[in-house]
């Protein structure tokens, strides 16, 4: 048979190996973030790294470097949807994007083991903890500094509620307002708001702005005859 012709000793010492550097590695990598109680933990970065690193061999012994580079290609496109798979959007927020990160980085790490490059998996191993842990303090630091309307880019948009018998008077007046305050409308949405009412949603072709401003240009908006309600927000780009 020949599943037993392929048996080298030679070849069996070399794949136990990179597997087992593989499966220290993601271990080492899937602990810190079983540790951060993550989605994608210890034995699934353990399993990915292993995966990889075998289906990088495999592709070795079938065809030296030529099968390893095919194979590789896959494994890339593969452990995508895996990512996917814990990536989790609530409401307007998205999670996981960090996991699915780090099991992409795993299965690099498995695949330097399977081609043979212990010592450069070793090396993005400790890239890859590095980024988990020592950027998480400054990423920490970031996100309590105080947003700056200003200098941050976003897409902001006005919204006006009206009567209907006052409605092209306040639109024309909208637009008057914004661009007197030279932040010109990219486009005004109408939304029905009953059988009186309706919301102008006006998207500003600014992407940053001074809040004080806008504040001022909705207060305005409200003292206008027929006007039940003036706001603006705002929505980060993607």
């Amino acid at each position: 048979m020949a599943i037993w012709t392929n048996v080298r000793v030679g070849g069996l010492i070399d794949i136990s190996a990179t597997l087992a550097v593989a499966l220290a590695l993601g271990t080492l990598i899937g602990a810190e973030r079983q540790y951060r109680q993550r989605t994608a933990g210890l034995r699934t970065n353990a399993l990915v790294a292993v995966g990889a690193a075998g289906f990088v061999g495999l592709g070795m012994s079938l065809n030296a470097n030529v099968g390893a580079t095919q194979v590789l290609a896959y494994v890339i496109s593969g452990i995508g949807f895996l990512g996917a798979g814990v990536i989790m959007k609530e409401g307007t927020n998205v999670r996981g994007l960090n996991t699915a990160a780090t099991l992409w980085c795993s299965a690099a790490v498995g695949a330097f083991s399977g081609a043979g490059y212990g010592a450069e998996a070793a090396l993005l191993t400790l890239f890859v903890l590095a980024g988990n842990t020592f950027l998480r303090p400054l990423a920490n630091l970031i996100n309590r500094i105080p947003i700056n309307e200003r200098t941050t880019e976003a897409t902001y948009q006005v919204h006006v509620t009206v009567d209907t018998e006052n409605r092209d008077l306040i639109r024309d007046l909208l637009g008057e307002k914004l661009e007197a305050a030279h932040y010109p409308l990219r486009d005004v949405e109408v939304l029905d708001r009953g059988e009186e009412d309706v919301e102008f949603v006006a998207t500003l072709a600014a992407t940053s702005i001074d809040p004080v401003e806008l504040d001022a240009v909705t207060h305005e908006l409200e003292k206008a005859d027929g006007v039940s309600y003036a706001t603006w927000t705002s929505s980060a780009v993607g």
